[in-house]
């Protein structure tokens, strides 16, 4: 059964959620997926459409008030186990609109991060070495579940 499990290993499916942010932690990870250079697909894992087929969810933006319940929907709706990668200092502390009435981030107040990419906006080099992390978190969940 062993030989089977390890036959049978797949790749991380990554998920991107857009959580009230500027858009520029939004480019930089359209460059990792889209220029050579910096492909995330390097590391064995592609972006996928539905937050029920994801193992790794990207969580940009400050959260803001208005998308919040949306965003913690969609955030429920990814199987465990998961593993979460907050993307540029919005998610992580609000960033320059953490004083704002309409920001309810950081999102750490509403569920688990495992791996923080700090910057505004994170380097594409950043945001690999943050999914190579999330990578290697998600394999050790999946072998003690």
């Amino acid at each position: 059964m062993a030989l089977f499990s390890n036959l049978a290993a797949r790749s991380p499916w990554l998920y991107r959620i857009n959580a009230g942010s500027c858009n520029g932690c939004d480019v930089e990870l359209a460059t990792t997926a889209c220029i050579p250079r910096y492909d995330v697909e390097r590391l064995g894992c592609q972006y996928c459409g539905s937050p029920k087929h994801a193992d790794i969810v990207l969580i940009t933006g400050p959260l803001t008030a208005r998308v919040k319940d949306k965003v913690l929907r969609v955030y429920q709706e990814i199987p465990d186990p998961k593993v979460t990668v907050a993307v540029g200092i919005c998610p992580i502390s609000g960033g320059v609109f953490r004083d704002s009435y309409a920001i309810e981030g950081p999102i750490d107040r509403y569920f688990d991060v495992d791996v923080n990419i700090p910057g505004c906006p994170p380097r594409p080099q950043a945001i690999l070495e943050g999914v190579a992390m999330a990578i290697e978190i998600w394999k050790q969940r999946l072998q003690e579940a």
